[in-house]
């Protein structure tokens, strides 16, 4: 339950603007989760109804966080104009950068960071200051993956599978993880590793904002829409160059992410096949084709693992395979089905790809069990049976919960 309450000038918020903080009713209601945005003025209506606030502590994160971004313009001599036209808060910087050693769940960690993410994309070239908080993420995201790498995919699968969230830096946040899990085993250095980090994380950033709304839209994309998907390689590595990226490797990969080795990829036909090119792609097309939109369900994890791991000549390519054995073939925070007929959620991996640990949720009945119940695959009479798709399983995760299980 929150604390003190502030009231919210909801007005002031940008539409598709992820909200820095949550957004409650004066009886502690949730109405917006941290990073989601209001959609449309008939959106910010039906929120205005029930007078919106924030917590004490957070309002004053922001708050001060508004007054900075005024002072720094200030400092910089920055136009009248420019600084004028600043009438909200941005984000609440940094203000829980402590939250993982004061013990706040993980998924509450996560979740701020996907929040301080998606800001910064969507903000991309007028950020100010973007590579140096580009880097205390960073260092947080690496620190979470290096020390739980399971917990980590379990809480970013599930925030893929929410769509309610900020799909483009979800799906950087995860890539870059993988990425980082993977390179090791492929031999790269830890300089290219780090570069392939920061390239994951930003190589959408050329088309963040269509990125989010095309992950929400029913229809086809529309031709201008294509347009953006095929420059948007180009457009990211020219925002970063604009902000001070002079990293040639990381804007190589960035503007490379989608070309091919036979030339048939996009934007420039590039004939590309670098080893860090091909794991950021792989990676790429691992989230994305796990990710449910809401034209379609997301694709089942253990599909998209034998495709990597065939490669496109359907023939057997080791860096899938290594792929594959990093991340299995049910990644954590996924849904499959057992042999007895159980619904469970993948909670880490296990001895072999396809023999991961996982919390049963559901019963054999259809019903949702009291208390999940932790099984071990391996054993015959839970073997995975079969991925599931999020839109398969009508209950809502209490992550809360799962997370704090030994």
């Amino acid at each position: 339950m929150p604390g003190m309450y502030k009231s919210l000038p909801l007005e002031a918020i940008a539409l598709n603007h992820p909200v820095p903080v949550n957004v409650w009713d004066p009886k502690g209601v949730l109405l917006l989760r941290k990073g989601e945005c209001i959609i449309s003025e008939q959106h910010r209506n039906h929120l205005m109804l029930h007078s919106p606030m924030v917590e004490e502590v957070d309002w004053q994160a922001w708050t001060y966080s508004y007054k900075a971004e005024l002072d720094r313009m200030v400092r910089s001599n920055e136009p009248l104009s420019r600084i004028a036209g600043v009438n909200h808060p941005l984000e609440v910087r940094d203000v829980r950068d402590s939250t993982a050693a004061e013990g706040a769940s993980p998924d509450r960690v996560w979740a701020d960071l996907q929040s301080a993410l998606t800001t910064l994309l969507h903000q991309g070239a007028e950020a100010a200051q973007f590579q140096e908080r580009l880097g205390r993420m960073e260092q947080r995201v690496q620190a979470l993956w290096s020390r739980s790498a399971d917990e980590s995919m379990l809480v970013l699968v599930q925030l893929l599978f929410d769509q309610s969230m900020g799909y483009s830096a979800t799906h950087a946040l995860l890539c870059a993880g993988l990425c980082d899990m993977v390179a090791p085993g492929a031999g790269l250095s830890a300089v290219e590793r780090t570069t392939l980090f920061r390239a994951a994380l930003t190589m959408n950033i050329g088309m963040t904002r269509a990125h989010d709304s095309m992950a929400r839209q029913m229809e086809e994309l529309t031709d201008a829409q294509r347009v953006t998907v095929r420059q948007h390689p180009l457009v990211g590595a020219d925002i970063l160059r604009r902000v001070g990226v002079g990293d040639a490797q990381w804007l190589r990969l960035v503007e490379e992410h989608h070309e091919q080795p036979d030339g048939s990829g996009y934007p420039n036909g590039r004939q590309v096949d670098g080893l860090a090119h091909r794991l950021l792609q792989m990676a790429d097309v691992y989230v994305a084709c796990i990710s449910p939109r809401r034209s379609r369900g997301g694709l089942l994890s253990q599909n998209v693992a034998r495709e990597l791991y065939l490669g496109p000549d359907h023939k057997p390519d080791p860096l899938g395979a290594l792929f594959v054995k990093s991340v299995g073939f049910y990644p954590p925070g996924s849904y499959v089905r057992l042999a007895n007929d159980e619904v469970a959620v993948v909670a880490r991996r296990g001895a072999r790809a396809n023999t991961p640990w996982v919390y049963s949720i559901i019963g054999r009945q259809g019903l949702p069990l009291g208390e999940p119940a932790l099984r071990d695959t391996s054993q015959p009479s839970h073997e995975v049976r079969s991925s599931l798709a999020p839109g398969d399983v009508r209950l809502v995760l209490n992550l809360p919960k799962l997370l704090s299980k030994p």
